[in-house]
């Protein structure tokens, strides 16, 4: 821990939507947050000066979970910042719907890159750099054993995700560390709504018994449960926060 005794996470995809709430509701918490963005620098900045508002500790970090070099800059970046890391939450990704046989070899490639192998190097360098006793919270999607029709790369990247969990978790439990997945299913967020006409969102509102989508903390709240002491016994896990949709 940073020698006031505060744990540090890093959150990728933090700048808005799951991700944003991700990194406010640690900070509430008590944890200092490296908030990750690709792009969004303005939204970045926004979540920081919200927590820091809260008199919490935060810090915008620029890097594309995409490119070989992200998983180091954003764990020199919370060293430098704050002394180490203790908690890696891996929730940065795309979605790019299309049936697999029109789909081009540059998106598929493109949702392996971020959703697959960033995940990969974020856990790699955890595995190498996180404090024993942290807390590695990787992101799938409930999309994986729904298995819809348009969803075949993105599904595949995320399975892929939920199989490192698994490993991840007895190369590292040693060290104390648990490594789980959080699986959300529908969420209200600008990445599930994008391109999706208002009979679609109420026809897929219509396989969840639960009747409703999701909202952005109630999948926070899951994150916070891995990522505190309570969830020190949960290891190797996937967790389907999906209102119940399978």
């Amino acid at each position: 821990m940073t020698t006031n005794g505060q744990r540090v996470a890093i959150v990728t995809g933090a700048s808005k939507g799951i991700g944003r709430a991700i990194a406010l509701r640690l900070a509430k918490d008590g944890i200092a947050v490296v908030v990750n963005y690709a792009t969004s620098r303005e939204a970045a900045d926004t979540v920081v000066a919200e927590i820091e508002a809260g008199g919490g500790r935060a810090v915008a970090v620029q890097a594309d979970a995409g490119l070989p070099s992200a998983a180091a800059d954003l764990f020199d970046a919370a060293e430098k910042s704050f002394g180490g890391v203790d908690i890696l939450v891996n929730n940065a990704g795309i979605m790019k719907l299309a049936p697999l046989a029109e789909m081009d070899d540059a998106s598929f490639e493109k949702h392996i890159a971020v959703n697959l192998t960033g995940t990969f190097r974020g856990i790699r360098e955890a595995g190498r750099r996180l404090r024993d006793g942290g807390r590695i919270i990787n992101f799938s999607s409930s999309v994986v054993g729904v298995y819809g029709p348009t969803y075949g790369a993105y599904a595949a990247s995320k399975a892929g995700v939920e199989a490192m969990t698994h490993v991840a978790s007895r190369e590292l439990g040693r060290r104390g560390i648990t490594v789980n997945t959080v699986a959300p299913g529908p969420v209200e967020t600008d990445m599930f709504m994008t391109g999706k006409s208002d009979e679609l969102v109420q026809r897929i509102v219509g396989t969840i018994p639960l009747a409703r989508l999701g909202q952005p903390d109630e999948i926070a709240s899951v994150v916070a449960f891995l990522a505190s002491p309570d969830g020190g016994w949960v290891n190797g896990q996937v967790l389907r926060a999906n209102g119940g949709m399978i």
